[in-house]
């Protein structure tokens, strides 16, 4: 079976596992429908990653979410749906245009009073988030920006958490690059230096899965903060 092959049958489950498990409804497809026309990359979850999302968030028992990495807010919605009444999910995009984006699609979702997406490199607005009364610590964090500084980010997100909050890190396999210690592209890098960070890291039991379907093979890694 070839590449192209196997990305055929990938497709063709993941369409299985959404059709049954994941379906779309009006919010979220017009969440996509608006990324798309403002000329968002598509890099959004997929649906059944998305519900993935969502039913962590929901076995979390999360009344607080940061997510790191807005894009069009497609990730925000499933985790935001999660929340009970008084939840609160903070979302953190560096794109104003994104972001702006992104905030449409919450209040299309009626969810424009529960999460709350600011602007900024999240290197800069983490600070911010950490001085504020009543913002942490967060039951849930989801990181899917620039995978460059995604060792900073879980420093960060270690920082904003308690024990029992759950870190879960997206495109942490990278199409199998992450193996290649020749493969110097800052992403990948980034990635491994993530990897040494949590591996090392006393407060974290951690894991990673690998994953194949319409985003290709990439994968998640997911961290429980034990104290």
């Amino acid at each position: 079976m070839n590449k192209d092959t196997h990305q055929e049958l990938w497709n063709a489950v993941d369409g299985y596992i959404t059709e049954r498990l994941a379906p779309a409804d009006e919010a979220l497809t017009a969440a996509l429908e608006a990324s798309e026309a403002a000329g968002l990359p598509a890099i959004n979850v997929a649906p059944n990653q998305g519900k993935l999302l969502h039913l962590l968030a929901l076995l979390q028992g999360a009344r607080t979410v940061l997510e790191i990495g807005t894009l069009g807010g497609y990730s925000t919605i499933w985790l935001a749906r999660a929340l009970p009444e008084g939840g609160r999910l903070i979302s953190l995009e560096y794109d104003r245009a994104h972001a702006e984006v992104a905030r449409v699609n919450l209040a299309r979702a009626g969810l424009d009073k529960i999460a709350e997406v600011r602007t900024g490199a999240a290197l800069d607005t983490l600070p911010r988030v950490a001085a504020e009364p009543g913002a942490g610590p967060f039951d849930l964090i989801f990181i899917d920006a620039d995978k460059q500084n995604n060792p900073r980010y879980v420093e960060w997100a270690l920082k904003l958490s308690r024990p029992g909050s759950l870190i879960i890190v997206d495109n942490a396999v990278r199409g199998g690059a992450l193996v290649d210690a020749d493969n110097q592209d800052p992403a990948i890098v980034g990635t491994r230096q993530m990897y040494d960070l949590v591996a090392r890291e006393p407060r974290l039991s951690a894991t990673a899965v690998q994953t194949v379907g319409t985003k290709g093979y990439d994968g998640l890694l997911l961290a429980r903060v034990v104290a």
